[in-house]
């Protein structure tokens, strides 16, 4: 089955310009608050369990337990906006999902047993979920093909310094009025989206008689299903790293026997600064080699190399961890480049399903990691059990990145039959 083309014609004025401007500003506000949300049990998490009345021996197996529940909505929030974004528009997924993710978050100030806390997640995981997607989406589809790679980048770089204002905001106030601000932030947004429009790509693809949003098409054609998952299997380190070798900082501090207490929220900070700060560094080296695929190989490479470094350093401070922190995300800051991957590999019928889906699938696969680790725990011990699954996420992304094709510069006028 071949893509077929479409062209528009779109005159880039200065007013038009401006708007892209404005589109990309919101879009990278609307990250901002979604990695705020996103992290911030992570960071509250031995605070608030211990507040509800959660046992410290129980405090990694029941966090565990929240934060899969957080995931499993993004799978299926990644399903439903993704299709929602392809059937009725991706601005519609702007404002319906900051809408539910922040009425979720102000709940999550007021919860008083862990069941409660889960299902709250669960439900602000949903919300979370269409974020990223149809921002990327509608910044990959504004912007030209040429400079496409700056937008999303700056979309990611603002983003991902959310998690340093989780952090922050948790260091000023209590557990559940971070919840609230990180509620209020999403309301404050949601008016910020007044006057963005919708993709012209978009627009254009509602007057052809054309499936929009099915995603039964990724599985009726083998190679486009292949595509789907090789994408998908690229972005297994970043999260392994993030959702496992940070998150857990303060139980791998301890393994480590480091001369202090690791806190997760610093950790998480840290990280997060690297992330941003690499986020600009892929798309820089994606612009001037004029591959993405080679960016990721790079940084996939680096953060082998960081996490090897990072399972070795027995008897590290808690300043010396931070710094690590931001090493180690320096090395997964290609999430920018693995989302327009993504996004650059289908047509635009079938675009916000995928960039919606495929970073939610990834943040997904925390849950199956986390029991695979688990398991792997039991059967050795923390640090091995580290090294092992690094080893099976790493491998599988590079298989999957040496299947895909290469798109910087790909026009993305077209739709999948």
């Amino acid at each position: 089955m071949c893509p077929k083309k479409h062209t528009i014609m779109m005159q880039q004025t200065p007013a038009t310009n401006k708007n892209v401007t404005l589109l990309v500003i919101v879009a990278a506000l609307g990250y901002f608050v979604d990695i705020y949300d996103l992290l911030i049990f992570s960071i509250v998490r031995v605070e608030s369990l211990r507040d509800i009345g959660i046992a410290e021996q129980d405090m990694r197996h029941l966090g565990e337990y929240v934060m899969n529940m957080q995931m499993a909505g993004l799978l299926l929030g990644g399903l439903l906006w993704g299709i929602i974004g392809d059937r009725f528009g991706r601005i519609k997924v702007l404002f319906g999902s900051i809408l539910l993710y922040s009425i979720a978050n102000v709940a999550n100030g007021f919860v008083q047993d862990i069941h409660s806390y889960a299902i709250i997640r669960f439900i602000a995981g949903i919300g979370l979920a269409g974020e990223l997607g149809a921002g990327i989406t509608l910044v990959s589809e504004t912007m030209s093909r040429e400079k496409r790679g700056y937008g999303t980048m700056v979309v990611a770089v603002i983003g991902v310094l959310g998690a340093v204002a989780a952090n922050i905001v948790h260091g000023m106030f209590a557990w559940r009025t971070a919840y609230f601000v990180g509620g209020g932030l999403g309301f404050m947004l949601l008016l910020l989206r007044v006057g963005t429009f919708e993709s012209g790509m978009y627009e254009s693809v509602l007057s052809k008689n054309v499936q929009k949003g099915n995603i039964a098409m990724l599985f009726k054609d083998r190679k486009r299903l292949f595509k789907y998952l090789h994408c998908i299997a690229i972005g297994l380190p970043l999260w392994y790293i993030v959702g496992i070798l940070i998150a857990l900082s303060p139980e791998f501090g301890k393994a480590l026997n480091a001369t202090g207490p690791i806190a997760a929220g610093q950790a998480i900070m840290f990280a997060y600064i690297g992330i941003s700060a690499g986020d600009v560094l892929a798309g820089l080296l994606a612009q001037i080699t004029k591959s993405r695929r080679l960016v990721i190989l790079v940084f996939t490479l680096m953060s082998v190399g960081t996490s090897v470094f990072y399972l070795n350093s027995y008897g590290i401070s808690p300043a010396s961890f931070s710094t690590l922190a931001f090493v180690m995300g320096l090395g997964v800051g290609y999430w920018a480049t693995f989302v327009t991957i993504a996004s650059e590999q289908f047509g635009t019928n079938l675009r916000a399903t995928v960039t919606t889906t495929v970073p939610n699938f990834v943040r997904g696969a925390l849950i199956p990691i986390t029991l695979l680790f688990e398991y792997f725990v039991r059967l050795t011990n923390l640090i091995t059990a580290a090294y092992i699954m690094l080893a099976i996420v790493v491998g599988i992304a590079l298989f999957s990145l040496s299947r895909l094709k290469e798109t910087f510069s790909k026009d993305l006028d077209y739709v999948e039959e």
